[in-house]
């Protein structure tokens, strides 16, 4: 049993799919840290040695992952709520952000709108 920043990694996962249990650690991201520490993506987390197992943990944490990133993105939200932007406004109405087209898409949101079911905006 391999425990990651209090995350416990299933041993018969294998070894890049396993890491992603991590907020914050990416597919693409545990490619990366299996190729710096010549470990085999596809290997199972059962295999690690101790060895192993303690070079992760200490490559895991040079990233910004779990409790860090989540204050991150939340100081970041928080920041765009104060600025009262538009991208805020998208947010607090659970509608896509970053540019997708919503005349089509987003049924999920605008059947929560319909509902008058969103995100509570704090009153002054």
């Amino acid at each position: 049993m391999f425990r990651l920043l209090g995350n416990v990694l299933p041993d018969k996962k294998s070894v890049g799919i396993a890491l992603t249990y991590v907020y914050g650690v990416w597919v693409n991201t545990s490619k990366d840290i299996c190729k710096e520490l010549w470990i085999e993506f596809n290997s199972k987390v059962k295999d690690l040695t101790d060895e192993d197992q303690k070079k992760i943990t200490d490559l895991v944490r040079t990233y910004t992952v779990e409790n860090d990133l989540r204050r991150q993105v939340s100081w970041d939200i928080k920041k765009l709520k104060e600025l009262k932007t538009v991208r805020w406004m998208k947010h607090n109405l659970w509608m896509p952000v970053r540019g997708q087209q919503t005349r089509t898409n987003a049924k999920t949101a605008k059947k929560l709108l319909g509902r008058a079911k969103v995100r509570p905006t704090a009153k002054k």
